[in-house]
């Protein structure tokens, strides 16, 4: 059994934050010990750090990551070895990422080819939701042994009509099933029928750089999508959570449903945070920032209301919908954003973040005085581990509490750049931006895996988590 001291050191929860050493144990938080008191109980241990200065706060959940994701011709350029392992530079300790049912296949089948996938290439612990693209009578029994594998939420489209699209009906039935077995439904609330006509006259009119692609997916319809996803919930007695809202049409309807008492729950992503409509401009230039729901108009007011969202906990997430394209070609999989180059419905969605959130909301939230410490715990680390059934042993600094645990120096300064980040994609969505907060070691399950600006992890580090069932907040 190896032990591990962390002293000196500001350990902040959701709840709570309180100067005191942090006793890890075979992989697990022992004891919180008064510092004052550490040596006087003769508290011994095989390694000490001392986080003097620093912030010592639970490792990062992010709930939303698409490694390998099969999408627009391509895939996406991270695999679990690389995505997983960029996320514990940033401090990220445990993703969740999304198995897939493409139309006609068995769910079962996707969930069991993403685990072949992942397994022995994870760099920190990983779950799975469950695309559910093809709803029948044997995908809601699927839907049960799924949940008996640990998968306990299940995502759906409202948009990609003839991808991933559902129908009302198709939604009702997988709701009814969540209902009745206690799992979470997922949904990406954009009206893409609707979509769709505005993406074939824009294209009609020559319209084909990406700034159409912000425009066509219009506020309103992401809006009108989040409200009846929410009716169809309360008809059927579903959980739901709503993933990378974006605009202020959709929160609106979010807050609706929350102040009625209905379990309605969502999150936003860093893009719609410090990113906008304009950077989609600069003729292709724009493709890196194409992703649906897509950047929203900064004078329309969304940042603003989003970053209050979080204040309020009318959202209670921030997850990164990591889901990278390279603007030119990747070595293993080729052309990637210029699929699209004169045709931006045919530019792959998504954009590289899994490395950057927890530093990005650490300077856009506590640094700039959005938030406080406990909240930036919260809607990074512990509400996704209560939502996705993984609290207390992840999101939290606790006895028994797996010991992922990240050190923060807050007054840290420094330049995001693909230059220097350790995603497998060729390009930043934030070259050049400073933040100050700066994650600078990084444990999972108490081994040291990030520290003095070197990875001493290894592929398959990372366990799979059998997940159980939510606890709604």
């Amino acid at each position: 059994m190896t032990s591990t001291l962390i002293t000196n050191g500001l350990v902040v929860t959701a709840a709570e934050s309180m100067h005191a050493d942090v006793l890890i144990e075979d992989g697990r938080v022992a004891a919180l010990l008064d510092p004052a008191k550490t040596a006087e109980l003769g508290v011994a241990a095989d390694q000490v750090i001392d986080a003097g200065g620093r912030i010592v706060a639970p490792g990062g959940i992010d709930a939303h990551t698409h490694m390998e994701l099969p999408f627009g011709g391509t895939s996406a350029a991270d695999t679990f070895e690389t995505g997983s392992r960029a996320a514990a530079w940033g401090g990220t300790t445990t993703i969740l990422d999304f198995a897939v049912q493409a139309k006609g296949e068995s769910a079962m089948d996707g969930f069991e080819r993403w685990m072949a996938k992942a397994e022995g290439e994870c760099a920190v612990d990983y779950g799975f939701h469950m695309i559910t693209g093809d709803i029948n009578e044997q995908t809601l029994k699927e839907m049960d042994m799924l949940v008996d594998e640990g998968v306990t939420s299940f995502k759906m489209f409202m948009a990609y009509p003839g991808v991933f699209y559902s129908t009302d009906g198709e939604i009702v039935m997988a709701m009814q099933k969540a209902a009745e077995n206690g799992s979470v439904i997922a949904m990406h609330a954009e009206n893409g029928i609707a979509i769709d006509v505005f993406v074939r006259q824009a294209l009609q009119r020559g319209e084909t750089d990406p700034i159409y692609h912000g425009l066509v997916r219009k506020a309103a319809l992401e809006g009108e999508a989040t409200h009846r996803a929410i009716r169809l919930a309360e008809v059927t007695g579903a959980v739901l959570y709503i993933v990378h809202l974006s605009a202020l049409e959709a929160l609106d309807q979010v807050i609706w449903a929350r102040d009625e008492g209905r379990k309605v729950f969502a999150e936003t992503c860093p893009q719609y945070l410090f990113l906008d409509l304009d950077d989609l401009g600069n003729g292709f230039e724009g493709a890196k920032y194409v992703c649906s729901p897509p950047l929203r108009d900064r004078m329309e007011g969304h940042q603003e209301r989003l970053w209050r969202g979080l204040q309020t906990d009318d959202l209670q997430v921030v997850s990164t919908d990591h889901c990278p394209f390279c603007m030119g070609d990747h070595h293993a999989f080729g052309t990637q954003k210029q699929l699209g180059r004169d045709n931006f419905s045919a530019i792959p969605n998504g954009l590289p973040g899994v490395e950057n959130r927890m530093e990005l909301i650490f300077d856009g939230g506590v640094t700039a005085g959005r938030i406080d410490l406990n909240r930036y715990v919260e809607i990074t680390a512990a509400a996704p581990a209560k939502m996705f059934g993984l609290y207390p042993k992840k999101g939290t600094i606790a006895v028994g509490s797996d010991a992922d645990i990240i050190i923060i120096d807050p007054d840290r300064t420094h330049t995001i750049s693909a230059a220097t980040h350790h995603m497998d994609v060729d390009y930043s969505a934030y070259e050049g931006q400073e933040v100050t907060g700066k994650v600078e070691t990084v444990l999972s399950k108490g081994k040291v895996i990030i520290s003095d600006g070197r990875y001493h992890g290894s592929k398959g580090d990372g366990e799979y988590l059998h997940r159980g069932a939510g606890y709604y907040i």
